[in-house]
């Protein structure tokens, strides 16, 4: 059985503001583009079973830069769909909603084709995204590069959590983490790693 590798993209304008970003696709920064390449130490000599990727050109982009080869897209990597709150940091949420907390109160609808998602519904996408990997897994290591909430709830789902324990998972932009077996259960081995 192999090791789950799990990889968030490199910096955007966004995200060093800390600005909710799902469906606009906002390109790497030049420091989010040496921090992909930098990633590629980390990944170096492995050889994976199954390499996805967010279909958005950040995680693309990362894939590339960090030397991960044959990457597929996968569109239930895609990060958490944020609605009305595409673009606005959590400050800004909370002088309007003071108590408002992503992981249980979800967001609210954005504009059309921007529902939003809850922690439920992500946790859905995460639980097809690990059943679609399982093969692979069985025959080897696997790499999902993607976002930050995304790959928190993923991470909360394969160690048997709720989608709403991935806020125990701080994961900075460009990093490595690593999910894999102990004595057949999921465990952490590796987490948030940089060179």
């Amino acid at each position: 059985m192999g090791d789950l590798f799990l990889v968030r993209h490199g910096e955007t304008e966004w995200s060093a503001s800390g600005r909710h970003t799902s469906w606009t696709d906002l390109p790497l920064t030049d420091q989010g583009e040496q921090q992909a390449k930098s990633l590629a130490p980390l990944l170096s000599g492995r050889t994976f079973s199954l390499a996805l990727t967010s279909p958005l050109a950040r995680a693309v982009r990362t894939a590339e830069l960090a030397g991960i080869p044959g990457a597929l897209t996968d569109p239930d990597l895609h990060e958490w769909d944020y609605g009305g709150y595409e673009g606005i940091t959590t400050v800004d949420i909370h002088k309007t909603r003071p108590d408002w907390y992503l992981w249980t109160d979800g967001v609210p609808p954005g504009p059309s084709g921007h529902p939003g998602e809850s922690p439920s519904e992500i946790g859905a996408r995460a639980d097809r995204v690990l059943e679609r990997v399982a093969p692979a897994l069985a025959e080897g290591d696997v790499v999902l590069v993607a976002h930050a909430h995304f790959l928190r709830v993923l991470t909360a789902r394969r160690l048997g959590l709720p989608p709403s324990e991935g806020r125990l998972f701080q994961l900075a932009t460009a990093t490595v983490s690593r999910l894999t077996l102990e004595h057949g259960w999921p465990a952490i081995a590796e987490w948030n790693s940089r060179v």
